[in-house]
């Protein structure tokens, strides 16, 4: 069992400012020993604010300086691939952002190579650990819902709205919406009800805007729609926007699962929580509270968004539990398999706006 944990972070972004390096540097079997970043200064604003010794500006600089074991990955998806490879090299372990990569046959390559280095490997698919949508799994493994008949899944947001270059709407850097948001929606698709067959998806870009260059850029999808066939029979459908006016909102959340036995419902607006069900025998909807227990120690008197802030950063979750994992060499979920089957859907959905018809998932 190891004592701490050696971890270097590339990339210095909102997410690795708000959720990766408060997670880490308050773990108390962690050390954040290195942080990457393109930007010198911003690099070394970020590492002086939570104490990191060493800052780069080239991640292979410091895989090979900083005497890391393990590499958290916060960067734009195009990177992920040969940064991951490059870390594997070596042999460290790997927390990837979601999506794992721009492919599904990257995907396998990183996740055939992780498991053949030995090493833990996680990507960040942060739904499967909060508390409302855990629960959600625990009522269908109690057998709430029965067989599932069809679940609706939406994600939409704002965010892209504003005409401005981003990498998330860039096709070089990422695969859109659909693997910004539909990435996590996928995943929840697959662990609630189960492996995905075949889909038939339309894609869309509502909002042109500049590439690095100021020249119109190719620009990645910023809408999608997926219709889901699994393979138990279930239907299922995703959709996720990164153009809808929701001002104030940030982004809201929406997920219905019908099954053989019962309906639930979450709705995530404004912050606020509602999942509610229904048994087949129930005539009507009523509230499913999310058990106390399953936020830890978190202050449940504050807002959604603030509970949810608190708890990734303090509760044995997402790169905590990485660490633990490393610590106590125990299983990893969700692993770069995980990641790897969202991206086979999400090479199908691709494919199938790209022909018009429906795509089997390889």
């Amino acid at each position: 069992m190891k004592d701490r944990v050696r971890v270097g972070v590339v990339g210095t972004g909102g997410w690795a400012r708000s959720l990766h390096l408060p997670a880490l540097t308050s773990h108390p079997r962690a050390e954040v020993v290195a942080l990457c970043g393109r930007n010198q200064a911003h690099a070394e604003s970020v590492a002086q604010q939570y104490a990191i010794p060493r800052v780069f500006t080239d991640y292979r600089t410091m895989i090979e300086q900083a005497d890391l074991q393990a590499i958290v990955v916060v960067t734009p998806d195009a990177l992920h691939y040969p940064m991951t490879m490059d870390a594997l090299d070596v042999g460290l372990h790997v927390l990837c952002e979601k999506p794992l990569a721009l492919t599904a046959s990257q995907a396998k390559a990183m996740y055939d190579k992780a498991e053949a280095v030995g090493v833990k490997h996680m990507v960040l698919f942060t739904s499967r650990w909060l508390p409302p949508y855990r629960y959600i799994r625990q009522l269908i493994d109690t057998g709430y819902l029965g067989r599932c008949y069809h679940c609706q899944l939406q994600y939409v947001g704002e965010y892209g709205r504003r005409p401005d270059y981003a990498w998330r709407f860039d096709q070089h850097q990422s695969t859109g919406i659909l693997g910004d948001l539909g990435a996590h929606l996928i995943d929840l698709a697959h662990w609630y009800v189960g492996d995905i067959a075949r889909v038939s998806a339309h894609l869309a870009t509502f909002v042109d805007r500049p590439g690095p260059d100021g020249q119109l850029l190719a620009a990645a999808n910023d809408t999608a729609t997926v219709l889901l066939e699994f393979v138990n029979g279930a239907q299922g459908l995703i959709h996720v926007t990164a153009v809808a006016h929701v001002r104030g909102r940030g982004q809201d959340q929406h997920i219905a699962l019908y099954g053989e036995g019962a309906t639930m419902e979450l709705d995530l607006v404004d912050g606020r929580i509602n999942l509610q069900g229904s048994r087949q025998d129930e005539e009507h909807f009523h509230t499913l509270d999310v058990p106390d227990e399953l936020w830890g120690g978190v202050d449940l008197t504050q807002g959604f968004i603030r509970r949810v802030n608190e708890y990734v950063v303090t509760e044995p979750v997402a790169d905590r539990a990485f660490i633990d994992a490393i610590i106590a060499d125990q299983p990893v979920a969700p692993n770069f398999y995980d990641g790897y089957k969202v991206q086979q859907v999400i090479d199908a959905a691709l494919a199938s706006h790209a022909h018009g018809c429906w795509i089997p998932v390889a």
